[in-house]
């Protein structure tokens, strides 16, 4: 076999081996989203044979309109309340990472590192929930969606700070010298100088802790009970119960609490990518 047989031969096996990862990938991610759709869109019986089979008749948009209006719209609260949550954490948790990360790349010493230390025990040690819960009654913060911002924003900290520190470590020091012979103070240097920097690692915080906070479960549920101040994710109770299920109209909840966090991630996933090797190069 000549070379160019070769070359043929070496092409035709790299499209072979790239559209069965591609295969793999689509029968992995997305069956699931398929039956999710598809089950969505059957009516109660006949969703209750978790079938893969296409619906006898199309119900979904039907499905969807009794999601959104049940129990006097909670499914629409509690998407603006998870809407809440998520923009207002992540804003706390950018903001105050970043500042954190500064200082702790800026001042070595010992401070630096107990805080260090602190940071990585919070991301192995599990959260205590019943003392969390006693400091937020306390402070008159239980049942509270600024209660439930601050447990997000303890809980993304110390990632986010971490990954700012990385990140904030390949940052020439130079900068801050010359800033600081013009006059800079320190708070100018970081907000002016430091600051604009972090674009590509905080456009990863922000998708990340947004696709996070969004999607909890178990914070809403232990911090936030009751019907008032329900979030998203908690809304997939309202069509389940000890003796019946719809499970037509669960699925329904399932999609429309899952296309939000699913579009912002297809959309910013360049984004990450990008955010994330402009870190490991630097």
């Amino acid at each position: 076999m000549n070379a160019k047989g070769r070359r043929s031969r070496l092409r035709a096996t790299h499209v072979a081996v790239g559209g069965a990862v591609l295969a793999i990938v689509v029968l992995f991610f997305g069956a699931p989203f398929a039956f999710i759709l598809l089950t969505a869109s059957k009516g109660q019986a006949e969703a209750a044979e978790f079938s893969f089979g296409w619906p006898t008749e199309f119900l979904l948009l039907q499905n969807l309109g009794e999601v959104l209006t049940t129990r006097d719209g909670i499914v629409v609260r509690a998407l603006i309340n998870s809407t809440v949550i998520t923009t207002l954490s992540v804003a706390l948790i950018v903001l105050l990472s970043a500042m954190v990360a500064f200082v702790l790349s800026r001042r070595p010493g010992p401070a630096t590192s107990a805080v260090t230390l602190i940071m990585y025990l919070a991301l192995l040690v599990p959260p205590a929930i019943v003392p969390t819960i006693w400091v937020l009654q306390g402070t008159g913060l239980f049942k509270t969606l600024a209660g439930v911002i601050l447990v997000q924003v303890a809980y993304g900290m110390p990632f986010s700070v971490l990954l700012f520190r990385a990140f904030m470590t390949t940052v020439p020091r130079e900068l801050d010298e010359a800033a600081l012979i013009d006059g800079a103070t320190s708070w100018r240097l970081f907000w002016v100088i430091v600051f604009p920097l972090l674009r590509p690692v905080m456009v990863t915080v922000i998708v990340i802790q947004a696709i996070v906070v969004f999607n909890d479960f178990a914070t809403p549920l232990y911090f936030l009970p009751g019907d008032a101040n329900a979030t998203a994710q908690l809304t997939l109770f309202n069509f389940r119960s000890q003796f019946f299920t719809s499970w037509n109209l669960l699925f329904a909840n399932i999609l429309v609490v899952t296309v939000p966090p699913l579009l912002a991630f297809i959309f910013f996933s360049r984004q990450i990518v990008a955010g994330m090797s402009s870190g490991a190069i630097k």
